[in-house]
């Protein structure tokens, strides 16, 4: 029997309190595995919706008193990049392990932090801070450590999958999905977060870095988001047998990395397009194992607080065996060299908004052959309408010469392109 483990906690917002009742809670049953407890021993918190969960505990004004040296474990939840920066950094120089679900930090200041925690011997937990409570942080360093990763394809945003599923199943427009999505909690009042793939960019920034040994801020992820998709798309999608779903995608292509966020049609038939609501799923292609794709709820304050505790147990068996092991070593970020989305070659989809008149259809291919872009399939809906969608999907092109051939036809043939055009890459 090992003697009980002390925590701090930094922050007692959603995750925060979610940390509190599975910690009290399942006491019993933590200590029953563990052979010894795990306590909350301070709290430094400006605001709580659970003080009253809290029962033998230290709620303190000077987060200095973390620091206390029967605090064992340190677990940062407030959110944010400044304030958590400092906390962290000053935690981790008095010797204090980390355990943190902070995105926004570990994707701008991650190979900081870890460098910093290796150098003063302390363990960083984040396995929260991707995926809610798909434990993607510890198959890829531990359970995936012999294998080398070739890619990672991911639905790492449940808003977003939310949003692009309602619209499937009924056929309603993005507007009046997001306003639901609102109202019934799956989106925040201000959506800009989610929408436009900020939240998709952190996360996939941290899982390239530890599945590529990269060195990469938020700052190198090519981001595009979902605030343009119609049911149009959706429904088109659907007729040649895709799903559109908002990716992150990680790969290293002759030893260059490229990591991305953006809609993409997606087969059928692929797991993550049969990957619907609030769900994450993270699909990982290494030499040895081949594809293994793991789905989970990637959001909410119990499956997010679950990940946390995990942390904080590995952190007390290390504990228990007297020695706690470092989640990542010192020279394990290597600096990257990245790879020009432009210079990729897909299929694309582009909806075009044109006037209905003879001659349009002409003229835009015309522009796209310039660029040897060929057309795989065409559709006009709306006909007897001012202006109508036209609806292509190419043949792989260059995405350099695709954006050319768009910027060429909204500037030079005003007077049949309305409104903008909308891009959408084709899933390999």
């Amino acid at each position: 029997m090992g003697r009980d483990i002390n925590v701090g906690i930094f922050g007692l917002g959603t995750v925060g309190c979610g940390v509190v009742k599975i910690l009290q809670d399942n006491a019993d049953v933590i200590r029953k595995r563990l052979g010894f407890g795990i306590n909350i021993k301070k709290v430094f918190s400006h605001t709580s919706k659970c003080k009253n969960l809290l029962t033998n505990y230290t709620y303190t004004k000077d987060y200095k008193e973390l620091f206390d040296e029967r605090i064992d474990i340190v677990l940062e939840l407030i959110g944010g990049i400044d304030v958590a920066r400092r906390f962290v950094i000053e935690a981790i120089e008095h010797k204090k392990n980390i355990v943190s679900a902070n995105k926004a930090l570990l994707a701008n200041y991650g190979v900081e932090i870890f460098s910093k925690a290796a150098k003063n011997g302390v363990k960083i937990g984040f396995e929260a801070s991707v995926a809610g409570g798909v434990p993607i942080i510890k198959i890829i360093t531990r359970d995936l450590m012999a294998n080398n990763i070739k890619s990672i394809k991911a639905i790492v945003n449940g808003t977003c999958n939310y949003i692009l599923s309602q619209m499937f199943e009924t056929h309603e427009s993005f507007e009046t999905i997001l306003n639901k999505a609102i109202k019934e909690g799956y989106a925040e009042r201000d959506p800009s977060f989610d929408i436009d793939g900020i939240d998709s960019a952190q996360k996939m920034a941290i899982l390239a870095a530890i599945s590529f040994n990269a060195k990469i801020e938020e700052k190198d992820v090519y981001v595009e988001g979902i605030r343009d998709i119609d049911f149009i798309d959706i429904d088109f999608a659907r007729q040649l047998g895709y799903r559109i779903k908002l990716l992150g995608i990680a790969s290293m292509k002759n030893e260059r990395l490229l990591v991305r966020v953006a809609p993409y049609f997606v087969e059928a038939e692929n797991i993550l397009a049969k990957v619907d609501g609030v769900y994450n799923a993270i699909s990982v292609i290494s030499d040895m194992t081949g594809q293994t794709t793991y789905v989970g709820k990637g959001a909410g304050s119990l499956p997010t607080a679950s990940s946390v505790v995990a942390d904080i147990i590995d952190i007390a068996k290390d504990f228990e065996s007297g020695k706690v092991k470092d989640t990542l070593s010192k020279g394990v970020f290597e600096k990257t060299e990245f790879v020009d989305i432009d210079s990729l070659e897909s299929h694309f989809y582009i909806r075009f908004s044109v006037i209905d008149s003879v001659g349009v259809l002409a003229n835009i291919a015309y522009v796209l052959s310039k660029y040897d872009i060929s057309i795989k399939s065409v559709v006009q809906t709306g006909k007897g309408l001012d202006v109508v969608p036209l609806l292509v999907l190419t043949h792989k092109a260059k995405e350099s010469n695709i954006k050319k051939a768009i910027l060429e036809i909204e500037q030079d043939h005003k007077s049949i392109i309305k409104n903008g055009t909308v891009l959408i890459r084709v899933l390999e």
